[in-house]
């Protein structure tokens, strides 16, 4: 169910357990000490989480800017090394940070080179800043529906996404094999069409949703993490799910609107 990092650790997936009572004296001192930070802590805090984010998405945009600008192709290449690192940090015991970065900045090369590409195709000028736009407009409409409760991770949530990933996960394996042997396009997404929209359409729709589902239970975890108190290194665990899911959502509007543009 959406981000490895969130549904299989603990941190962020489990509930707040008990604790004993604090003794009046105890609640005394408590109350007269200043507010600590979680500097002071060494606990996971939403600002230490959404700084780790931003550094991640500013080294990412930078090395996709360089690789639209000096050479697209070397996207394969950050595809490659993008993946292999995601399955390092996502099987990884310990979190580290530096693996973390690496792979922003892999996925960095992958989507500015992919961006290029595509828009290097006949009437596919400005697709990659409308899907960027579209990434970020939906994300901010999945925080704020988030944050003012009018959506709420249930377990009847977490079913229905854990079953739609399993379907979209077999329709990309089944495309991908399609690809290879030589299907032209996207492969099923251009080549079918389902009364006179392509399929790609229809299938990008469902993962655009899934995707803002993924972003919205990212969210959950980070909460669950704070309010947990985790430690302050599972900030950089947060954060590279985050961009897990924000690269998966851009994908996915990229790919529609190309498909929508007719490539």
């Amino acid at each position: 169910m959406a981000n490895p990092y969130f549904t299989s650790n603990r941190a962020f997936s489990a509930p707040r357990s008990g604790a004993a009572t604090p003794s009046v004296e105890e609640l005394e001192a408590a109350y007269s000490a200043p507010s600590a930070t979680g500097f002071d802590t060494g606990r996971m805090t939403y600002e230490g989480t959404v700084t780790k984010t931003t550094g991640l998405l500013t080294l990412l945009f930078a090395t996709a800017t360089v690789t639209w600008l000096v050479e697209p192709m070397l996207g394969i290449i950050g595809a490659i090394v993008g993946f292999v690192l995601a399955l390092v940090i996502i099987f990884k015991k310990q979190i580290k940070p530096g693996l973390i970065i690496a792979y922003a900045a892999a996925e960095g090369v992958f989507l500015g080179g992919l961006s290029a590409i595509v828009e290097q195709g006949e009437g596919m000028q400005g697709v990659a800043f409308q899907a960027l736009l579209a990434t970020g407009t939906t994300a901010a409409v999945c925080l704020w529906l988030y944050r003012s409760g009018r959506v709420r991770v249930t377990e009847g949530y977490k079913r229905v996404l854990l079953m739609g990933m399993i379907s979209y996960g077999i329709f990309c394996l089944v495309n991908f094999v399609l690809v290879l042997g030589g299907m032209d396009g996207w492969g099923l997404r251009s080549e079918v069409k389902i009364g006179g929209i392509p399929l790609g359409i229809i299938v990008g729709a469902i993962a655009i949703v899934l995707a803002s589902m993924s972003l919205i239970m990212d969210f959950d975890g980070i909460k669950r993490g704070v309010e947990r108190g985790v430690p302050e290194i599972f900030e950089w665990a947060a954060a590279f799910g985050l961009v897990v899911t924000l690269v998966w959502l851009y994908v996915e509007f990229l790919r529609v609107l190309a498909i929508l543009r007719g490539r």
